[in-house]
């Protein structure tokens, strides 16, 4: 499974309905969960981003196609990053 890092700001909706975050959040998990995807675990920020997140999904499609999906609901804008464990890192540092 490939693992991405999501930074997220809540949109104007977001905030004004952040009380229902959490229902937000349960709905994201249970989305990813019916799409092969997983998410570890949801940090709340203080900084540039509201949200960390971070997330297992199979591909970048997949990955994609579910965050698109969480997007439209409009509470959120995500950025999202795709990470490399330390062995993929060692490896592709290493032939570079």
């Amino acid at each position: 499974m490939a693992k991405y890092i999501l930074l997220i700001n809540w949109t104007e909706q977001g905030v004004q309905a952040v009380s229902n975050s959490s229902a937000r959040w349960d709905a994201a998990k249970e989305a990813a969960r019916k799409v092969g995807c997983t998410f570890e675990t949801i940090y709340m920020t203080f900084g540039q981003y509201d949200l960390v997140a971070i997330l297992d999904a199979p591909s970048d499609d997949v990955a994609a196609k579910l965050i698109l999906q969480i997007a439209k609901g409009g509470a959120i804008r995500p950025l999202t990053l795709k990470a490399f464990a330390e062995d993929d890192y060692r490896r592709i540092t290493a032939s570079a």
